[in-house]
């Protein structure tokens, strides 16, 4: 039997160049501290002897993992899909492996998480929290954090502006004739349902629109049937859904009622997921760069490397309303009625 080789070392790299293996070591993780002839020489020579560094052996020496971990609230839902690509993509860039956490929609199961994870990873990027603002504080405390889709004092953060998007959205809907809308909003621990909500109170007070408020509701298609029954309730003429598996399964239960959409309802999502296109009819959603947020989430996580560092203001990156066939004009008659 072949005998088996012996792996490569640091030191057996050190030799072949004739320096400090501590040299070796800053030219393969800090080389900006050498000059750049010897980092050539030392990166050609672990490349001809095959060494690899250990991740396990560098973590124990550096205190750093080279890991860093992704919450989402349920992994099953499209528009994490986007995110969880965008984040991978940029933490594999940035040298580092990508852990991803579902967290149920559950405060407790997120905040079991964020007590457990700080020793195995460099940092977390956690979207849609469900934690109020002084758990996620003391959180940040533990373990370098930025939050996706919230905003906390203090706290880095990448939010898509789905409250401006919302607005985008009123305004379509009254430049149709629509003049009683219902914004139906997500989970109660959402924050950015609450801010969507603020800003059409605002702006419906403003252009003289009846905005009615309904739910909560869980953000799953599922739930989608109880809101259309509170929409049509409601007997409003459109309606804003907190997102578009909402409104995907009120689309559903809007064609077992017999209510024609947009003939008799205008309806509006929101994330633009894939499939928003296909529902029938298809879906007018606000399109928020999900990506692009996963890569800036990650790389300014990356940017903090310390604990308790001075953190810069968070980043909005903005939405916009893709109209599609599920809104038209005001109906003669409100939906639900004979």
């Amino acid at each position: 039997m072949p005998q088996r080789r012996e792996a490569v070392t640091i030191a057996d790299v050190a030799r072949t160049v004739g320096v400090a293996t501590s040299t070796v070591s800053r030219a393969l993780n800090q080389p900006g501290r050498i000059s750049d002839e010897l980092r050539d020489r030392i990166v050609a020579a672990a490349a001809t002897l095959g060494y690899h560094p250990n991740p396990q052996a560098r973590s124990l020496t550096s205190g750093r993992t080279q890991s860093i971990a992704l919450l989402v609230p349920d992994i099953t839902n499209p528009f994490f899909f986007g995110l969880i690509r965008g984040a991978q993509a940029q933490a594999r860039a940035r040298g580092h492996r990508h852990v991803l956490v579902d967290t149920e929609e559950s405060a407790e199961v997120e905040a079991l998480t964020l007590a457990e994870l700080p020793a195995s990873v460099d940092g977390i990027v956690l979207a849609a929290a469900r934690l109020t603002d002084a758990e996620l504080t003391a959180a940040a405390g533990r373990v370098p954090l930025v939050l996706v889709n919230r905003e906390v004092p203090g706290l880095r953060s990448v939010v898509m502006d789905t409250a401006a998007g919302a607005l985008q959205a009123l305004d379509h809907l009254v430049s149709l004739g629509h003049r009683s809308v219902a914004y139906v909003a997500g989970p109660a621990t959402s924050w950015s349902s609450r801010k969507r909500w603020r800003a059409l109170q605002r702006t419906a007070r403003r252009l003289g629109v009846d905005c009615v408020r309904i739910g909560p509701f869980p953000p799953t298609m599922a739930a989608g049937a109880a809101a259309a029954d509170a929409v049509v309730h409601h007997r409003v003429t459109g309606a804003l859904f907190f997102n578009d598996l909402l409104a995907i399964g009120a689309l559903r239960r809007f064609a077992e009622r017999g209510i024609r959409v947009p003939d008799d309802l205008s309806v509006v999502g929101c994330d633009d997921i894939f499939g928003a296109d296909f529902c029938r009819p298809p879906l007018t959603t606000l399109t928020t760069p999900v990506e692009q947020t996963g890569r800036v989430a990650v790389d300014m996580l990356l940017s903090t490397p310390t604990v308790g560092e001075p953190v810069r203001a968070g980043q909005t990156l903005p939405t916009h309303l893709t109209i599609r066939e599920s809104t038209g004009p005001v109906p003669t008659r409100r939906a639900g009625r004979p």
